[in-house]
């Protein structure tokens, strides 16, 4: 029937009439809209769908967003109900009378999509409501004007919103704006790459409202797990799940590193955590067992098969070494109904391969297909004569394809339904060819480094960065390396503490009075400084009886009084190779010597204690180096490592306190001293700001002083009384003759443990 026909129906005639429009694009859909809004509409939310359409059409705003509400709103209604028409257009009208009209359009655009995440009219309200405050709060405020800014990342936040609900919920939604409006409300550029999601910022604050197990939360847990029960040494790459909704990207590993997603939720009874450890277990297997096959003459389906039957064998292979992986394996690992696929109009071999995977892994899977148990039990016998090879199963897999061919293998529309194994990789390294294309990768290439790239040392740790102007933190805004410090010559120190030798003669005698003087006897030892007539007597007795005796007849002492863990932390930035005030040596070598006596002396006291170093270049590379842990004494192995001590790039000090904080308040010790020598002010290269930089340190300070470690800064900067009282408050001291800090600085700390 033509539209002309249809026109000329009364009903349809008075429906076009009723939206009064007159634009050519709005006619030629008006059928299809129609049509889709009688079957969804009642004959009240008919008229109140052309009313809508009607004022949209008029707003002068052209035809766009009359298309899209046309188009969209039977959706909508169908999910949330025709009720929710007149929220929806009160926003539509406030955004008229405001100067973000042209949002109006990838507000209605979207807005079926976002209905179908929100699932009820409340919570449809209150996406509204976090949209309202989000376009008042933004609009306007650029720059002083008051009404001739629109807010620059509202159509932004509108492109995104339904990626966004993928991810979050509506709570977390909210936050995830509230950030946004607190930190960029008067930066327009930087607002809007925020709410596009462009800048690292939004994605940050995305993961970390996300639900889920997310990969910087367990990356050093995966790292240790990786080395400790595998014996494998690689870098773990996360790759983001939230931004591709047509193909979601899936785990694989490359000369680069093994990838993984940045979250994994709980499926069923089986935690993210253990989700990354059963994708990383899988790789492991490919990594030792697997070896690429050519490919050049093999069909996809071939490659296909091959991948599923070679995914099995390296799963058998895990299971024998550690059994408890299979209750994972076939927790994660879909079990699809047998019957599920219609051959006559469906291309049936993914079904076919992953109920045969399932059936390889689970013996009481209880399929009957003959073809599928044949080719099971044909499997487990190659398996039970050893480790097998990847050539043999790839010959079974090619087989399996041969016998089970059917015509409608070949059909477009292919059966997914319980098909997918997401804890496994994609298999790229499994293939090579002969002729390289540009799409083919070389796995099999020795894996060589970029300028500059350091493959040493843990995976970062990630710490929030505090912004004054917020009054936020940025979350994972700083990655934190650690690492030893590699070694100097340990005579070096040696002779260091020579050459002050008459202040460590003087310092002792202050530290026998720090020592604590009360005893407490400890029994029941096997070894121990004298004999516990008590204890020994009744193993006798024992002896004498018959019994077996107690061999722990020795007893010890300790002191008690004092217990005090002491972390010290350097500052290893470039300003410490300039030469001190008055003295041929530079900051770093008087700073090397008073550091070499304040370990002696602290070793003399007997207190557990740290030394630790950093520097940072930018926000993405903070070093904290390792010069001496709690468990290590002051040996020749400290002693080389501070004799290496070098001073470079610059203080990004609020995220070293946080990590040292990690380590010290740990420690079972009644009292907890962080000691910070710094020659200068929190600075960075990526930092305009002065002042941010000194708030995030002065907010590290409130953090550790909550967890119950006590800071105290000696600074060597003569202008540091300007900032240093602002992080610190009282708890300070600078030292302006740098050249009696080897002396000044053990005093300080037996001042301060006294």
């Amino acid at each position: 029937m033509s539209k002309e026909v249809e026109y000329q129906h009364p009903l349809m005639a008075a429906y076009w009439k009723q939206l009064d429009t007159r634009f050519p694009q709005m006619e030629e859909v008006f059928e299809d809209c129609m049509a889709e809004a009688l079957a969804v509409l009642t004959r009240e939310g008919i008229d109140a769908y052309l009313e809508a359409a009607r004022v949209i059409g008029k707003l002068g705003r052209g035809v766009e967003p009359m298309l899209a509400f046309m188009e969209e709103w039977p959706s909508v209604a169908k999910v949330i109900g025709e009720t929710s028409l007149p929220a929806v257009m009160t926003l539509v009208q406030r955004m008229q009378k405001s100067p973000n009209g042209t949002a109006i359009a990838p507000y209605l655009q979207t807005l079926a999509s976002v209905a179908k995440r929100m699932q009820s009219q409340k919570q449809m309200q209150h996406y509204l409501d976090i949209t309202l405050d989000f376009m008042e709060r933004t609009t306007g405020s650029i720059h002083g004007h008051h009404t001739t800014f629109p807010s620059p990342g509202l159509p932004e936040f509108f492109a995104q919103a339904p990626n966004l609900l993928a991810q979050l919920s509506i709570s977390s939604l909210g936050n995830w704006v509230e950030y946004g409006i607190r930190n960029y409300t008067k930066h327009p550029e930087r607002q809007k790459d925020y709410f596009s999601l462009q800048s690292a910022d939004a994605r940050a604050v995305l993961q970390r409202e996300r639900h889920g197990t997310l990969f910087v939360d367990v990356e050093r847990k995966l790292d240790l797990y990786l080395r400790g029960l595998w014996r494998d040494v690689e870098h773990l790459v996360p790759y983001s799940t939230a931004f591709d909704e047509i193909r979601k990207p899936v785990p694989y590993y490359d000369k680069l590193g093994m990838r993984l997603p940045d979250v994994y939720d709980d499926m069923g009874e089986i935690s993210g955590l253990d989700r990354y450890r059963a994708t990383l277990a899988h790789m492991v297997g490919h990594r030792r067992w697997s070896v690429a096959q050519v490919a050049d003459n093999w069909s996809p389906f071939q490659r296909m098969a091959v991948e599923f039957f070679e995914d099995c064998r390296i799963e058998t292979l895990l299971i024998r070494e550690y059994p408890g992986l299979r209750c994972i394996f076939l927790a994660l690992h879909p079990k699809p109904v047998e019957n599920a696929c219609d051959p006559e109009t469906t291309s049936c071999l993914r079904h076919r391969l992953a109920m045969l995977s399932r059936a390889l892994l689970d013996p009481e899977h209880g399929y009957i297909d003959a073809d599928l148990n044949d080719y099971v039990a044909r499997f487990h016998a190659i398996m039970e004569k050893g480790r097998s090879s990847t050539s043999e199963i790839a010959s079974l897999a090619l087989s399996y394809v041969a016998k089970t061919r059917r015509q409608s293998d070949q059909f477009a529309k292919v059966h997914f339904d319980n098909t997918v194994v997401d804890y496994r990789d994609d298999n790229r390294q499994l293939w090579k060819f002969i002729e390289e294309g540009d799409e083919e990768q070389t796995f099999d290439e020795e894996r060589k480094l970029e300028p500059g790239e350091e493959l040493k040392g843990l995976p970062p740790r990630h710490y929030p960065e505090w912004d004054y102007h917020s009054q936020t933190y940025r979350p994972d805004w700083v990655s934190l390396y650690e690492r030893l410090h590699h070694s100097g010559n340990a005579a070096d120190i040696d002779r260091l503490l020579q050459k002050h030798d008459a202040l460590a003669k003087r310092l002792k005698r202050l530290l026998d009075l720090l020592k604590p003087q009360d005893k407490v006897r400890v029994r029941y030892q096997e070894e121990g400084s004298e004999l516990d007539l008590d204890v020994a007597i009744r193993s006798l007795i024992d002896f004498k009886g018959g019994a077996t005796p107690d061999p722990r007849i020795n007893m010890s002492h300790r002191a008690s009084g004092r217990d005090i863990a002491v972390m010290l932390l350097l500052d290893l930035s470039e300003s410490l190779n300039e030469k001190a005030a008055g003295s041929e040596q530079t900051i770093l070598e008087l700073s090397r010597e008073a550091v070499s006596l304040l370990a002696w002396a602290i070793e003399k006291l007997g207190d557990p204690f740290a030394i630790a170093g950093f520097h940072s270049n930018t926000r993405h590379d903070v070093r904290y180096l390792h010069i001496k842990g709690y468990s290590e004494h002051w040996n020749d192995d400290v002693k080389a490592r501070l004799a290496g001590m070098e001073a470079s790039w610059s203080t990004r000090m609020g995220a070293a306190m946080r990590h040292a904080a990690h380590y010290l308040k740990s420690r079972p010790a009644d009292k907890k001293l962080m000691l910070i020598l710094t020659d200068g002010q929190p600075a960075d290269v990526d930092a305009q700001d002065d002042r941010l930089l000194i708030e995030d340190a002065r907010k590290a300070v409130k953090e550790l002083d909550r967890d119950g470690i006590f800071t105290y800064c000696i600074s060597l900067d003569r202008k540091a009384d300007e900032y240093v009282s602002d992080i610190f408050g009282r708890h300070y001291t600078v030292v302006d003759n740098i050249q009696r800090l080897p002396e000044k600085l053990p005093e300080l700390f037996m001042a301060l443990t006294r």
